[in-house]
């Protein structure tokens, strides 16, 4: 059993891994009483992010051990705190990455609280009462309603989950760069994952002409008939690369594998962008003279603020949009993890919290 501050009262059973063996495991723990800005969530839904990969195997040497995973929740509100706007019980909200920030930096003033150096995360951060977070794999969640969000009605809740990590991730850049519901500009694509494919979905969505490029050839089919790319490199291939100097005006990298910059950098036009949301493990190559030659920038972010992924949200609900996902159950979990260990997933890994109750 995990220490707990005074007020964490409340028992709740969840799944966490205990060392750096990644194992998850049924555990129990407690989570605070809901307070003023509060509300309880009963956790229907959990996507499986490859972030949840690294953490449970310490992959970057910040994992505070036991840690329960998870940063795409979905459920419905079970209690409201009294200073709480925006929501009801039995409301369907969500929780993503963010479980506090400072709330009074430049910042956390101007919707940019993603970019907040007190940033605490939905699990594996220090919430402001010093207690660790623990995330979505789990049967409920006290969240501060602002860091909550509101999901369509339309919207399968499964297929919703992981737009408030994947999703927001990919939409983000394109709202910062001009790209949501403007139409006209060539875009590419790299990696067609969970975040690759909800970027082709988003890219389709809002007009644009969009490039998958991906080392697996045979995921062609898929890009272009079931998720209508408008064409398909083979990132291995030179001659295709070649053709396709100079075509693109935006980049989506989304792969977390080590890979050459330089060879997407020359896909883009003069002037043009590559926006990295990938986390590979090492640092990557930056070459100089594909930038000064053409102009072109290289950028990064990290998931949207709160404003953004409620816009997002209100989108796919006009849209339809959710992410294409397999279901789990909860005794699934490690054989998820191993599958996405070695890319054996198609776009994302959903738990299904409901379907069992974990034992203590």
């Amino acid at each position: 059993m995990a220490e707990t501050t005074p007020n964490h009262t409340q028992t709740v059973s969840g799944w966490a891994a205990h060392d750096s063996s990644g194992e998850i495991t049924p555990y129990t723990f407690k989570r605070r009483e809901n307070g003023p800005n509060d509300v309880t969530i009963q956790i229907l839904y959990c996507g499986i992010c490859h972030t949840d990969l690294h953490y449970v195997n310490n992959d970057w040497g910040i994992t505070m051990y036991p840690v329960v995973p998870g940063h795409e929740i979905v459920g419905l509100i079970t209690k409201v705190g009294s200073n709480v706007k925006g929501f009801k019980e039995g409301d369907r909200a969500g929780v993503g990455c963010l479980a506090a920030t400072c709330l009074d930096c430049e910042y956390c003033n101007s919707d940019q609280e993603n970019y907040c150096q007190q940033l605490q995360f939905t699990y594996n951060g220090i919430f402001w009462d010093g207690s660790i977070t623990y995330g979505g794999y789990s049967n409920m969640i006290v969240a501060d309603y602002r860091y909550v969000v509101r999901i369509p009605e339309n919207l399968r809740m499964e297929g919703a989950a992981p737009l408030l990590c994947a999703g927001i991730t990919v939409f983000s850049p394109m709202k910062d760069h001009g790209l949501v519901e403007c139409g006209g500009k060539r875009i590419g694509v790299v990696g067609l994952g969970g975040l690759g494919h909800m970027a082709v979905k988003f890219g389709k969505a809002f007009g644009h002409h969009v490039t998958v490029i991906s080392r697996t050839a045979g995921k062609e089919r898929e890009a272009k008939q079931r998720l209508g790319a408008d064409e398909f490199i083979v990132s291995s291939d030179q001659k295709q690369m070649e053709g396709g100097k100079r075509t693109l005006d935006f980049i989506l990298d989304t792969v977390s594998g080590q890979h050459s910059l330089l060879p997407l950098l020359e896909l883009l036009k003069v002037n043009g962008t590559l926006f990295i949301v990938g986390a590979p493990n090492e640092p990557l190559q930056l070459p100089a003279f594909p930038l000064i030659f053409g102009k072109r920038a290289v950028k990064g972010g990290i998931i949207g603020s709160m404003k953004e992924t409620q816009e997002m949200l209100e989108l796919c609900g006009k849209h339809n949009i959710t992410c294409d996902t397999e279901l789990i159950r909860p005794d699934q979990i490690n054989h998820a993890m191993h599958r996405l260990a070695h890319d054996h997933v198609l776009h994302r890994f959903v738990i299904d919290i409901a379907s069992a109750s974990p034992a203590p």
